[in-house]
């Protein structure tokens, strides 16, 4: 799933270099996704009132089902 976000990523944004995930443990067998861009891209990844961003949670929450794995997916800056 970490690769999947992070092609999906790299395919909206201007400097797809500047795209990092980091993968965190979280609570009840949860693994956090951390989604890091560069600043200027901020917007093209999060999108009009929020729905890239929601549509990316919802394919990586989809394929972690499939997995039987918990994923949640954090944008920081």
């Amino acid at each position: 799933m970490k690769e999947l976000l992070l092609y999906m990523a790299k395919s909206l944004v201007d400097n797809p270099d500047s795209v990092r995930v980091d993968e965190i443990a979280g609570e009840d067998d949860m693994t956090v996704l951390e989604l890091r861009v560069a600043p200027e891209d901020m917007g093209k990844l999060i999108g009009r009132q929020g729905r890239i961003a929601r549509e990316i949670r919802t394919i990586i929450k989809s394929v972690a089902q499939r997995t039987g794995k918990k994923v949640s997916v954090e944008i920081v800056d």
